[in-house]
């Protein structure tokens, strides 16, 4: 199982974007794309390499007026990181 880095950053080989088409924010990669829901989205948005893990859960946790994302935040990064999607 791959760590999650203290500041996540989205992998040099991925590039986040929204897709008018998808109507939905993807990620392009040189073999094609992933669809992203709208939390998955919100969280690799504020994966910029400055912020911590902590910052993205706050932002997000004010943002979206809810408290106890820690978990399912930690969670979806570990998929991330397991995916390739963190550099």
């Amino acid at each position: 199982m791959n760590s999650i880095p203290e500041h996540p950053t989205l992998s040099r080989v991925f590039r986040m974007q929204w897709e008018e088409a998808q109507n939905n924010y993807v990620l392009l990669y040189p073999e094609g794309m992933v669809k992203l829901n709208q939390s998955a989205a919100e969280i690799l948005k504020r994966c910029d390499g400055h912020r911590t893990v902590a910052d993205v859960v706050r932002e997000l946790e004010e943002t979206f007026s809810v408290t106890g994302l820690r978990d399912e935040v930690d969670d979806f990064l570990c998929a991330a990181a397991e995916r390739g999607w963190l550099g």
